[in-house]
């Protein structure tokens, strides 16, 4: 396989990816192509590359930046505006992982705390079994948010040496 074929089956395998963990595919694709670019692309550069309209490159350029995970630089002398996407894999997972904890988890935990204080009959099946399920639900996802928590403080050998060392 030649490389110009090996980064369009990168950017394609992204962009399904992508969409499998609730991620737009063309945000998925549009940030591949700027994971394999070594320097800055500019709008109409991405537009190009993958065939979309500037309406989408556009759109798709602000979310990225929104995810914190693509920058806009520019070139003195220059009008156009340049994207680029850090390379680091442990920065991507952490920033992703930041903006989905943001955007998932916290409105679930709110939600989950707001509903283990209901009151009601302590002798009521019905009661009983919404009261467990969801004293149960929340401290999962406090959990989940812990350790969130702790990979996104962490440096990324510390956290996947702790990872590991948890199933030996």
């Amino acid at each position: 396989m030649e490389l110009p074929e090996a980064k369009l089956k990168f950017i394609e395998t992204w962009g399904k990816l992508g969409s499998e963990w609730g991620v737009n595919r063309t945000m998925a694709q549009v940030h591949a192509l700027l994971l394999l670019t070594p320097t800055e692309l500019t709008t109409e550069e991405v537009m190009e590359q993958l065939s979309i309209s500037r309406g989408n490159a556009n759109m798709t350029l602000r979310e990225l930046m929104g995810w914190g995970l693509v920058e806009k630089r520019h070139k003195a002398g220059e009008r156009k505006e340049y994207f680029y996407a850090d390379k680091n894999t442990w920065n991507i997972a952490r920033q992703v992982a930041k903006e989905r904890r943001k955007r998932e988890l916290e409105p679930v935990l709110k939600v989950l705390d707001e509903l283990a204080k209901v009151d009601g009959d302590s002798h009521d099946e019905d009661y009983k079994t919404f009261k467990k399920s969801v004293t149960d639900i929340n401290k999962m996802a406090k959990n989940v948010d812990k350790t969130l928590e702790t990979m996104l403080k962490a440096e990324e050998n510390w956290f996947w040496g702790s990872i590991f060392k948890m199933f030996q």
